[in-house]
Parts: structure tokens; C-alpha cells; sequence
């Protein structure tokens, strides 16, 4: 049994790591250009298959029926082959949308806004219609657009069914939450990265929000289940754990000296990722090491140039990455950290850490750039590991997180 996903540009599916964990079946993807589709579409021999950007109704004139479910959106994601040959055609991203928003009784009858126009966002209008949720969609024109945003402050929740703020393009938020006091739940349907700016706004102001992996999880189990391959049992949570161990990144913070260096590259050595260091990330952008830097220049300088590093790092899924000392005392840097990454915050006994070819540490002495420092190492991490052995504290980080 084949299946596979068509789409234009799917470098960065997580598609075929998901079908693996679904089932036994042959699960490849097909990029295809415009030009493609119909002879793919004629010629194919898969028992199904799933569509995304841009042929969602591009495929639609070649399908024999629809569900009631792809009609009322108007998108096909999903293909499934009948018995006589003929390609049937469903769409999942709504049972994959229902995963995502989870109870939604505590929303009836309130508003929600749905951030873009476009065929997830027609997904999400039905979904939250079917609850009895009233969504107003904002885009960038039309009777709600985001210039008339302080009409919908009473907003309870909020959906971003657009692309602003997916990978590469990290940095973007479609809109500042700052005003909207009723939200209770803010939804953003990109999955890379793991927490957009949007997420990481939301966080700050202590308001509930999820990515879209789950979606993404969800939508694929139905697929499966509509091919004939899955029973009915749930295992997107697990599905989307997986996904997370995989592609998160690792990234470690602590003192100069720490071992930090040893343990990304030990473990990088047992789970076959890349390691990212940002000091020689800085040097190899600036073209001047860090401490010669931090010397010549003054320590601001450099700081702005590690950000620039990290920024760069950051975007990355599925490295590790050892970060310099001083990488905390930066607040713009926790949210790149924060947006893909685990932090993880490596310790060593101040009596066992090197000052030589360190200038803050020397300038400065140890014990007081600790003392500065440790608060902030110890909102920033998600875990802490004391640094004895940096091949046992590889090992620990790896059967905690990867």
C-alpha cells in the first residue's frame, strides 16, 4: 500500500516522520509543479493521498465525489482511492483543528478572531461555527481588518490562520495582544517553529496558547484512519511528543567554562545532530574571536553581535546548540532561545571553572559574574544538569529530552 503527500514545496514536511508512527505503509512525498498535477493526478497508482499549498482545490475537478466537510470548506486535503479506481476527496484539517481547540464549550456564543482569509482560515470558521462560536475573520481588507482591531478587544480567543511568523521568517506577529484583556486562548496554527513570536507574546502575558503540531498530528491520524490504516484509537499527543523530541533543538546555557562545548558535541555524537556554538558562529560572521572582540570593541558590541548569531541559530530544528556565558544577559535573546529550543542550563562547581582566555570572568572574578548571572540561568532553563562528567551529563540529557 503507497501513500504520499503532494504539495509544491515540502523540504520541511514533518508528513512522512508522522505516517511512520501511524502504520506499516509506504508514506513518500511527491513535490510537484503546477504543470504536474493533472498528469499526477491522471496517473497516479497511491490507495491516497494528502494535499496541501498550493492544490487544495486545485484538485478538486478531478475527484469523482467530495465530503460534506471538504464542500462546506471548499479544499480537499485528503484523497482516498475507491475500490473501482476512482479518487474520493475529504478534508482532516478539521477534525485536526477540533484536536487543537480542545473543550470549546467555555467559548459558546463568544467571539473569536481568525487572523487571515485563506483556506485554513475557512477550516477554523467552520469548526468554531459548528461550536457555536462566533468568529470574525481579520484580514487585511474588508469590514475587520487590522486597522479597526479595538472594535474586537472582547475577543475570548484567538486564531492565526496565517503564514506570518512561520520559519524563516521568525520574528514577525501578525498583531500585539497588548489590550486584548478577555483573551483566554490563543491558537497559531504554524508548527515551525514550535513557539512563533505570536506564542511567545501570548506566554508573556500569561495567556494560555498552543501551537499547530497537534493539528498537524491530528489531521494526519484521520488521514490514515480514512485509508484504512489506523483504528480509532487517539495517539496524537504521543505522535506530537515524538515530533518535538526530534525536532526542538538543544540549547545550553551556563558559565564560561561550564563544559558547555563538551557536552553539545557528546551529544551531538549520540543522537547524530549538529552542534551550533555561537561564539564560533560570531567569529565566523564577524571574521574576529570573541574575546578579541569583547577586548577591541567592549563587551555591548559583542553582545549585539552574539544576537546576531543566535538569532541565526535559533531558526534552526534538531541542533544543539552551546551558547556563550553571557547569552542570558541579553533579554531579546529568551525569546529566540525559547521559540525551538529546550534550555537546558549546564552547572560546574565555580572552583573548577578556567578563567584563562575568559576577559569578563577575569575581569570580573567568577564568584561575582555568578552571583550577576544565576538568577537569570535559572528563569531561562527548562532543566538543570550539574556537570561532573560531560559524557554522563550527555547521556542524562539525552534519555531526559531526546
Amino acid at each position: 500500500m503507497a501513500y504520499g503527500l503532494i504539495g509544491e514545496r515540502l523540504g520541511h514536511s514533518f508528513s512522512p516522520m508522522l505516517h511512520s508512527m501511524l502504520g506499516a505503509y509506504d508514506y513518500r512525498l511527491y513535490p510537484l509543479t503546477p504543470g504536474e498535477l493533472p498528469g499526477f493526478l491522471e496517473n497516479n497508482t497511491l490507495q491516497g493521498f494528502n494535499v496541501t499549498i498550493p492544490y487544495k482545490q486545485a484538485v478538486m475537478p478531478y475527484l469523482t465525489g467530495i465530503s460534506e466537510r471538504a464542500a462546506a470548506i471548499g479544499s480537499v486535503n485528503t484523497v482516498i482511492r475507491r475500490q473501482d479506481g476512482s479518487l474520493y476527496g475529504d478534508n482532516t484539517d478539521c477534525y485536526g483543528f477540533e484536536q487543537l481547540l480542545g473543550d470549546a464549550s467555555s467559548f459558546t456564543g463568544q467571539k473569536a478572531l481568525v487572523l487571515g482569509s485563506g483556506g485554513a482560515s475557512k477550516t477554523v470558521q467552520k469548526v468554531l461555527t459548528d461550536q457555536g462560536i462566533i468568529p470574525v475573520v481579520i484580514s487585511r481588507g474588508g469590514e475587520n481588518h487590522y486597522g479597526n482591531l479595538d472594535r474586537h478587544r472582547d475577543a475570548a480567543l484567538l486564531v492565526n490562520t496565517t503564514p506570518v511568523g512561520m520559519y524563516p521568517q521568525v520574528d514577525a506577529s501578525p498583531l500585539s495582544l497588548t489590550g486584548f484583556d478577555r483573551l483566554t486562548l490563543v491558537l497559531d496554527l504554524i508548527y515551525n517553529p514550535h513557539r512563533t513570536r505570536l506564542l511567545l507574546d501570548a506566554e508573556a502575558l500569561g495567556i494560555p496558547c498552543r501551537g499547530g503540531l497537534l493539528m498537524l498530528a491530528a489531521q494526519a491520524q484521520e488521514a490514515a484512519r480514512l485509508w484504512g490504516q489506523r483504528d480509532d484509537t487517539d495517539i496524537t499527543p504521543m505522535m506530537a511528543e515524538e515530533i518535538l523530541k526530534g525536532t526542538m533543538n538543544i540549547a545550553l546555557i551556563g558559565m564560561p567554562g561550564c563544559g558547555k562545548s563538551k557536552v553539545a558535541n557528546e551529544l551531538a555524537r549520540l543522537g547524530g545532530r549538529q552542534v551550533l556554538d555561537t561564539d564560533d558562529l560570531v567569529q565566523t560572521m564577524q571574521g574576529a574571536h570573541p574575546r578579541d572582540i569583547i577586548e577591541q570593541e567592549g563587551e555591548a558590541a559583542f553582545r549585539e553581535k552574539e544576537t546576531l548569531a543566535l538569532a541565526e541559530a535559533a531558526k534552526q530544528s534538531g541542533v544543539i546548540i552551546a551558547t556563550g556565558g553571557g547569552i542570558v544577559t541579553v533579554p531579546e535573546n529568551l525569546p529566540l532561545l525559547r521559540q525551538n529550543s529546550r534550555v537546558l542550563w549546564i552547572q560546574r562547581d565555580l572552583a573548577l571553572l578556567a578563567s584563562r582566555g575568559r576577559p569578563l570572568s577575569q575581569a570580573m572574578g567568577v564568584e561575582e559574574l555568578y552571583a550577576r548571572r544565576q538568577p537569570l540561568y535559572k528563569e531561562w532553563a527548562e532543566g538543570t544538569y550539574h556537570n561532573r562528567d560531560w559524557r554522563d551529563t550527555a547521556r542524562q540529557i539525552q534519555e531526559d529530552w531526546l
